[in-house]
């Protein structure tokens, strides 16, 4: 008789292009996304949470073919409808706007937060699912709603920690480029692939340097993996073109938006872009927002075909040591723009909006490159388990340290190996031990084992600052959470 072949064991692997999140690092997000809600909240927009999945019809962004049906986003086809999880926040928040809008007031504030997937090549800090936290505002064609997004991205990068000085947001808009790809040869319904490939190229000036997009204006590019990427075509007069648009920004707004216009000479569209950045930089000035914290930057041109107007990006200053221990400025964290178009795709009406995403993970790095987070963080105080017959009072020292606002935890291990407990304790970074055995109950009393004190005393013996301090004493048991209370100070 033939042998039953063994089911062979899963491997504990995370998928390519994911990662896991452990306690301090959830945590510093959930303290970050509230920082970021409640700036978007001070500023009056609403909360929205939408399904995880859309259809790929509502998400525009890759629709799929038959021989790529997973080409960007992550589909699967169902009872003859193509399913996806959402791709951005931007075009479920489209579909919201046109399917509930008999019932939304217009214009529509919202905000939401969670996790987006993208079915692409991953790499170095750059994930196939990761959080965004987007506010946008439609139904207003004013650019009041633009300048306030500029306004509050700053607000926010204030908020959750980065200093004035260490941030920038840049601002452009997709008109004046517009303009300037009339100048190249670039207009017309019938270049809109080549635009949609310039767009793509120059939004990598930061990661590929000129000569980089140059070739991905030209015939194309191979990167050092080998994949070969297509490019727009441009003969070499039409990319110096759109090159001499990427160094337009001069030592002021005000001269960077007059070569603007020398560049796109007499174009329309991009005459109107320059009206429109001319009125984001009144508005942003009369808030309060100087130029050392909002600035006019050409090369601010976002890779997404939607956006129609006004684009923005929130970029860190501040240099960090790359993985080969050079330095280099940190980076994006936050981009939007203007897509007064998205909306009509579903209603055949044009309906104005505009936003911004900010990239939650993105922020939470620059904060740890920065030291913010130095150190593991502090756990829980730690109730131990001399005799298992007490588990009811131990519990109930667990229970009044909880009812003060103190985080606490009983060790539910097995109690045999206090050392086993103790060994617990370090790992978890607990602050405190507590300890009562037979003879401290018969007293009424409780040891109280300090632990940061006892590492301390234990790495140098000789300080005075510690010498004299126990690391370990005895209270009354009534004493308990008031004792633990002073000493977390």
């Amino acid at each position: 008789m033939a042998k039953t072949k063994k089911q062979p064991r899963p491997k504990a692997v995370t998928p390519k292009g994911f990662r896991d999140y452990f306690g301090p690092e959830v945590t510093r997000r959930q303290t970050m996304l509230a920082q970021i809600a409640r700036i978007y909240d001070l500023y009056g927009f609403d909360a929205l949470e939408t399904s995880a999945v859309e259809t790929v019809e509502a998400l525009g962004k890759f629709l799929p073919d038959v021989d790529r049906p997973n080409e960007g986003v992550f589909a699967w086809e169902e009872d003859g409808d193509w399913l996806a999880l959402r791709y951005d926040m931007t075009a479920p928040l489209a579909r919201v706007a046109a399917q509930y809008r008999n019932d939304l007031p217009s214009p529509y504030r919202r905000y939401t937060m969670g996790p987006v997937w993208r079915n692409e090549k991953p790499g170095p800090g750059r994930f196939r699912q990761f959080y965004q936290c987007d506010a946008d505002t439609v139904g207003s064609a004013s650019m009041a709603a633009d300048a306030e997004i500029c306004a509050m991205l700053a607000d926010v990068l204030e908020a959750v920690g980065i200093a004035r000085g260490d941030y920038i947001v840049r601002v452009n808009n997709r008109k004046v480029l517009n303009g300037v790809m009339e100048v190249a040869g670039l207009g017309g319904d019938d270049k809109e692939a080549e635009r949609g490939i310039v767009l793509r190229a120059i939004d990598k000036l930061d990661r590929l340097g000129e000569h980089g997009v140059r070739a991905l204006l030209g015939e194309g590019r191979r990167d050092e993996s080998g994949d070969f990427t297509k490019g727009a075509g441009l003969d070499p007069a039409a990319a110096d073109v759109v090159l001499g648009f990427l160094s337009a920004k001069r030592e002021s707004d005000t001269k960077t938006l007059e070569r603007l216009k020398e560049l796109i000479g007499d174009s329309e569209v991009g005459l109107e872009g320059i009206s429109e950045l001319w009125e984001i930089c009144d508005l942003c000035y009369e808030q309060g927002y100087g130029d050392d914290r909002i600035v006019i930057d050409p090369s601010v041109v976002r890779g997404l075909g939607y956006y129609t107007g006004p684009v923005y990006e929130a970029e860190l200053t501040f240099e960090i040591m790359d993985e080969k221990g050079r330095p280099r400025q940190f980076g994006s964290v936050a981009g939007g723009g203007r897509y007064d178009d998205l909306v009509k795709r579903f209603t055949g009406q044009e309906v104005p909006a505009t936003g911004v995403s900010i990239g939650v993970d993105r922020l939470l790095a620059a904060l740890t490159a920065q030291g913010r987070f130095e150190g593991a963080a502090e756990g829980p105080v730690i109730v131990t388990v001399m005799d298992r017959a007490r588990m009811a009072e131990y519990q109930a020292m667990v229970s009044d340290l909880r009812r003060a606002g103190i985080r606490a935890e009983l060790y539910l291990g097995n109690p045999k190996n206090f050392g086993n407990q103790m060994k617990y304790a370090d790992k978890r970074n607990a602050p405190f031990a507590i300890i009562q055995g037979e003879d401290e109950a018969a007293r009424d009393v409780v040891q109280i084992k300090d632990l940061k004190l006892g590492a301390k005393l234990a790495d140098d013996l000789s300080h005075e600052e510690w010498r004299d301090q126990p690391a370990q004493f005895e209270c009354p048991r009534a004493d308990l959470v008031t004792e633990i209370r002073k000493r977390l100070g």
